[in-house]
């Protein structure tokens, strides 16, 4: 204990106090816009465990931190919608989560950060081209999301994407999201455990995050109508972005590095 680090999990003290505090900032931030978590935890969370073992610890993580934010906003869920994308989606999750797995950790870390940078413009060309899912379609759209969802961090984007196309808006929205998004994290969670990628110590770490998240949704419930949306989106997608390319500077580094040696 003299050189600050936690045998449990092989981090100091105050990285974990971070990973926390991160983990509670960002289930405020998901709770207000719908997504979030999954884009701000990676930035934290691959310096301190690395790339491969950072989408196992959001996958627990996001149990606890959408089951949360759906008894805050329970009475405002498309359960229709909800169990309808959750049955579509949750196949694409198995089976991303199970590529993922493969994946070494230079190469998850560009992965996880290819995919944030590009979530950005692909959220605002969907918006923009302001089409409506139903039928077949949202199916589809349901399994592609389900792909992404298993094997990346950040795609509440294309979720939230999904949603508003389908019909939905506001605060219902962000509560069939949760619905959603528990059962994603169920389904990853399930997978990586079963592929050997979840040790005791990440079980912790994730925890931890989890726990720490709960307040958040309750203190998003208060703030959903008091926030200024535009200019924390327009402040997120900035930040996902140039987060999403330094990982892949990481990334692209340590393969680098490795070939090198």
């Amino acid at each position: 204990m003299h050189d600050g680090n936690l045998p449990l999990f092989g981090v100091t003290l105050w990285q974990l106090l971070l990973v926390a505090f991160v983990g509670g900032m960002a289930s405020i931030f998901g709770g207000v816009t719908g997504y979030g978590s999954g884009l701000i935890l990676p930035l934290v969370l691959v310096p301190v465990i690395g790339a491969e073992a950072t989408i196992p610890v959001i996958g627990i993580s996001a149990i606890f931190n959408n089951a949360s934010r759906l008894v805050a906003f329970r009475h405002l869920v498309d359960w229709r919608k909800a169990g309808m994308l959750s049955l579509v989606a949750a196949p694409g999750c198995a089976i991303g989560a199970w590529l993922y797995s493969l994946l070494s950790g230079p190469t998850a870390a560009v992965v996880i950060g290819g995919t944030l940078m590009a979530l950005v413009p692909v959220k605002r060309w969907l918006k923009r081209s302001g089409f409506a899912l139903s039928g077949p379609a949202l199916g589809g759209s349901g399994f592609g999301y389900g792909l992404l969802a298993g094997g990346t961090a950040g795609s509440g984007i294309v979720l939230l994407s999904i949603l508003m196309a389908a019909g939905l808006n506001g605060r219902a929205v962000v509560a069939t999201d949760a619905a959603i998004s528990v059962v994603m994290g169920m389904t990853k969670t399930v997978v990586f455990q079963s592929a050997g990628a979840l040790t005791p110590a990440l079980w912790a770490m994730a925890l931890v995050i989890g726990i720490a998240a709960v307040p958040g949704a309750f203190t998003a419930r208060w703030l959903v109508e008091r926030m200024p949306i535009r200019i924390h989106d327009l402040l997120i997608e900035a930040m996902v972005f140039l987060g999403g390319a330094m990982l892949v500077w990481r990334g692209l580094s340590e393969a680098g590095a490795v070939r090198a040696s």
